[in-house]
């Protein structure tokens, strides 16, 4: 009698754990369910710049007139490695104002009350450095790979590949919060180059031809753009495979009303107009 009281009791607590996933479960899928699937953002195609085919693009920003980029050194590029500095749009040509040692892989870029803030991929390390004479000022550490950084006008908004988003004190450099990024099919990850635009993130998505939309006070993508017919229609743009030439690149000029985007070791640099 005992034994069948046990077994009774045995397969009700696995009933109530099953219950339990299955109410979970309908739990998470009900909270995705109420995020409403991304709009998408329309944009037209203002005209294209040269860009430097050597560059291996990991941030870009167009900060009081000047576009700035920073780029890594895939396979310890001696010739073009990581470096930042500001480029000639016209001409694509660039002035490399820091160059990094070798061993240093640079990622984004974001500038902030003429301070240039740089991350690097797995150094678990960055650097912040005079806009004016790119001289450095300080450097600092974080606890996790740095890919994408961009600021709101008081904090740095940093990624690191996954799905957070970290924000950042810009005197202390320390974190003060974070938040995941989801859209109605659950978190996406591989959040790269970001830039912040009229209240939202901006972010490629590694190895893809998107361009999220996000909302910052809860990590929620409420736009999407799609740069595949853009790039099809520069087969130069095109790699051997999905991790080569990827979109990977955005800076915004607040007061023009224009976006560009380029991508790693892209011949082009396009300006663009969204439309809503």
């Amino acid at each position: 009698m005992l034994k069948q009281m046990n077994y009774s009791l045995f397969f009700g607590l696995v009933f109530l754990v099953a219950c339990g996933n299955d109410a979970e479960s309908d739990e998470t899928q009900s909270n995705l369910s109420g995020i409403p699937a991304p709009t998408s953002i329309t944009y037209n195609l203002v005209k294209d710049y040269p860009h430097d085919t050597s560059s291996f693009t990991q941030g870009l920003i167009f900060y009081k007139g000047n576009m700035y980029e920073s780029t890594g050194n895939p396979n310890n590029a001696v010739n073009n490695g990581s470096w930042v500095g500001p480029v000639d749009l016209n001409t694509g040509k660039q002035t490399k104002k820091v160059t990094l040692p070798a061993d240093i892989f640079g990622e984004g870029i974001t500038i902030l009350n003429d301070k240039v803030y740089q991350i690097t991929w797995q150094n678990n390390k960055g650097f912040v450095y005079d806009l004016a004479t790119f001289r450095k000022l300080k450097e600092f550490n974080y606890n996790h790979e740095g890919w994408g950084i961009t600021n709101n006008g008081k904090e740095l908004i940093v990624s690191d590949g996954s799905s957070n988003l970290y924000f950042w004190d810009p005197e202390t450099l320390k974190e003060i919060r974070r938040i995941s990024i989801q859209d109605n099919n659950g978190l996406r990850n591989n959040i790269n180059e970001l830039e912040f635009i009229n209240g939202a993130v901006y972010a490629n998505v590694w190895e893809t031809n998107e361009i999220l939309k996000i909302d910052p006070a809860n990590g929620n993508v409420t736009g999407k753009l799609d740069m595949s017919s853009l790039k099809q229609s520069y087969p130069e743009l095109e790699g051997a495979n999905a991790s080569e030439k990827v979109l990977n690149g955005i800076a915004w000029d607040s007061s023009g009303n224009r976006l560009f985007v380029t991508g790693k070791n892209w011949s082009k640099l396009f300006e663009l107009k969204l439309l809503n």
